[in-house]
């Protein structure tokens, strides 16, 4: 809506894209943190908590902590977003529809976990189900937006695989980028803060990528696919950048609410689509290392333990591990974030280095 005052005030300033994104972050930042303690007083009053494993001990000093608290940034994001995004950009929009459609999955999630007070939620095949009909929905989006169905190397200058004659390939390729980046960001979202911190970092790497993209004399410069209109995606992502930041005042440790499905979907949901806007589908597994990591650690203790039924780490996902072998929480948070930095700073490298 800001974007529109030229028309009416002749005030041009709201049609620079960063000056946008910057104010959506402002607004992001500002609503979340307002919104937070009254959804912790509500949501504790209707004790809507966390249900929290047994297997580890120092948590169940957590089994009265709030949790949906994903449905307040997202819902502050989209409010940011409203009052700043362009309302007829294609890219924009989609970003929206990604973000309300996988917090309203995890939304459902959370709550069967916490009317059944268990840690189920719904079933795997249900859950799964919706998050590939989402994806699918979006990935048609794309498609049909014109989006480039190359795929790029990170530190590449030219496509490896172009499937431009094959549009079914990229869409389920782009599916699977959605299906693996949903599971990762809510298997690492385990211990306060621990996903984040990595979360905002990666929004940080991938804002600056599709604002390249729709940059005309960057992407050129730069040598990057040009992506007529991605640009408009990086005030989405500054304003759940900063509604991340106005959550994690909150959900530092000792946390005062998890973020729950309905936020690490809508993370890991907007964190894939981002990157396939920047035909940075690849370079997402340096951007988002930690979720990697943690979801290969996953991955590793199940098949060790089915092929030779032994385990590989004490307890997966890897923090666990870590909790297992006696590092303090904040230790192996801290630890964590600092990969994440590190990651993201190496990935924002292969911008120049092509």
């Amino acid at each position: 809506m800001l974007y529109y005052l030229y028309e009416y005030l002749d005030i041009n300033i709201f049609q620079y894209i960063t000056v946008r994104a910057g104010t959506s972050f402002i607004i992001g930042f500002l609503l979340s943190a307002f919104l937070l303690p009254k959804f912790i007083a509500w949501a504790a009053s209707k004790k809507a908590n966390q249900p929290i494993s047994t297997f580890i001990k120092a948590h169940a000093q957590k089994k009265n902590t709030p949790t949906m608290g994903g449905l307040v940034f997202v819902l502050s994001t989209l409010i940011a977003c409203i009052l700043t995004i362009k309302l007829d950009n294609t890219y924009a929009l989609l970003g929206m529809l990604c973000l309300l459609l996988f917090c309203l999955v995890g939304a459902r999630d959370d709550y069967v976990k916490i009317a059944a007070k268990s840690n189920a939620g719904m079933s795997a095949k249900v859950k799964f189900s919706l998050l590939a009909v989402i994806a699918l929905i979006l990935s048609l989006g794309m498609y049909y937006s014109g989006l480039n169905t190359s795929l790029y190397l990170p530190f590449l200058k030219h496509p490896v695989i172009d499937v431009t004659n094959y549009p079914y390939i990229a869409i389920i390729f782009w599916m699977l980028v959605f299906l693996a980046t949903t599971n990762a960001v809510n298997i690492t979202d385990g211990l306060d803060g621990l996903a984040t911190v990595p979360s905002i970092c990666a929004l940080a790497s991938l804002s600056v990528f599709v604002y390249v993209a729709g940059n005309y004399e960057w992407s050129r410069y730069l040598f990057w696919p040009r992506v007529y209109g991605a640009g408009e995606v990086m005030v989405i992502s500054l304003a759940l950048i900063g509604s991340l930041f106005g959550f994690l005042w909150y959900n530092c440790h000792p946390a005062q609410v998890f973020m729950g499905d309905s936020g690490s979907l809508a993370i890991g949901g907007f964190v894939a689509y981002c990157a396939i806007i920047a035909n940075s589908e690849i370079l997402l597994i340096i951007i988002g290392f930690v979720f990697v990591i943690e979801t290969l650690s996953v991955i590793l203790q199940v098949g060790s333990f089915k092929l030779r039924k032994k385990r590989i780490f004490l307890m997966a996902p890897l923090h666990h591990h870590f909790e297992v072998k006696g590092w303090a929480e904040n230790k192996i948070i801290v630890r964590f974030w600092i990969v994440a930095i590190l990651s993201n700073l190496v990935a924002l490298l292969s911008l120049k280095i092509r």
